[in-house]
């Protein structure tokens, strides 16, 4: 029997194992000096300049990075529907209101044209994402900010080592918020990264982490307990070391895909853009549902599909978004299909993920 082929595959070895016995025998388990080693080396790997600070998990990164950053009841932060709800979640946890724009068809990720039609004077800042590891469209966000005095809030939850003009993901906002979820391109089990250059919203992250306090007993604000582990500081240590190549062997399965599909609409890749394929994403535009269950069951490869509800319909996050008509937002919804690209593949992995997205779309041509 032919094995199946995953989506995703999270990559633990034994230098991670190695890693966890080492803090284990420590005694020191909780935040401590493999946290602290770990947000020093992630800053100067992906954003040089801009320190970090380790959170438990992505979402609360995007939290208190925006609570870090003054937002709060009464503003708007302009965020995309088309993505996972911790985005739209973090913008409403902090009791500000999440206002859902439109995305780009290319891309995947807000279309200027959208965001500047939202703006009102409520909006404190814009949080694009860099979905699926290619970078928003910041050259255009940017100067938008700039006209309206608005921030910049960056959720680089699948873009680790992505770019724009040379730029890397996570140096253009006030904040930018780092992913470390086992299926990401780099994990620490559970965990992400806030990254910053303004010293405040450092400070006032870590504070917002551990209880509203740097000194212990010595609370400042009211805090949550959003403190990353010395264990899962230890495993994301590791996987800095090894994310590099397993980012270029992305790209290489990528390359290889773009050149052999046939019959469907690839992932295009902006001018000046590194993209990372955290998802390997393609559009079809006629029963998707159907083509994915055929990857799967007649030729067991694996697929997501990554986001069939956007946000402003979910029952959640829909009372921000009453009337809203989002066309290219709902257009991907129900197109999109995450293919394997995950650096695990073998040669004959991808040869079996051509041969069947090609034999599935010839078949409904």
């Amino acid at each position: 029997m032919t094995d199946f082929i995953p989506a995703a595959k999270p990559i633990i070895g034994d230098e991670e194992r190695e890693a966890v016995d080492r803090v284990l025998r420590s005694g020191m388990v909780a935040q401590g000096p493999e946290v602290a080693a770990f947000e020093a080396e992630f800053a100067a790997h992906f954003v040089p300049g801009r320190s970090a600070v380790a959170v438990n998990s992505g979402t609360a990164g995007l939290h208190l990075g925006l609570l870090a950053s003054g937002v709060g009841v009464g503003d708007e932060v302009i965020v995309p529907s088309f993505t996972f709800a911790a985005t739209g979640n973090s913008v409403a946890l902090t009791g500000a209101t999440p206002v859902f724009a439109d995305i780009s068809a290319d891309s995947f990720t807000l279309d200027p044209a959208a965001v500047e039609d939202a703006i009102t004077p409520r909006t404190k800042g814009i949080m694009p994402v860099h979905l699926y590891g290619h970078p928003a469209a910041m050259r255009e966000l940017l100067a938008l900010a700039d006209a309206h005095g608005l921030q910049i809030y960056e959720d680089a939850a699948q873009a680790h080592g992505a770019s724009l003009d040379g730029r890397p993901v996570g140096a253009f906002g006030a904040f930018a918020m780092f992913s470390l979820y086992p299926t990401k391109n780099m994990t620490s089990g559970e965990g992400g990264m806030i990254t910053a250059e303004d010293a405040d919203i450092l400070r006032r992250s870590r504070l917002l982490r551990n209880q509203g306090m740097e000194r212990q007993y010595e609370n400042e604000v009211v805090g949550f307990n959003a403190r990353m582990t010395d264990i899962h500081a230890a495993i994301g240590r590791v996987q800095l070391t090894r994310v590099d190549g397993w980012t270029k062997t992305r790209q290489h399965n990528a390359a290889l895909l773009d050149a052999e599909l046939r019959g469907v609409v690839a992932p295009p890749v902006a001018p000046g853009a590194v993209h990372v394929y955290h998802q390997y994403t393609i559009r079809v535009p006629e029963d998707r549902d159907g083509f994915v269950t055929a990857l799967r069951e007649e030729h067991g490869v694996g697929s997501g599909v990554y986001y069939p509800i956007p946000n402003h319909r979910l029952a959640s996050l829909a009372p921000f978004a009453s009337g809203l008509d989002l066309p290219e937002t709902e257009r991907a919804a129900r197109e999109v299909v995450s293919l394997p690209v995950h650096p695990s593949l073998t040669d004959a992995d991808l040869q079996r993920v051509v041969t069947a997205v090609n034999t599935v779309a010839a078949a409904g041509s």
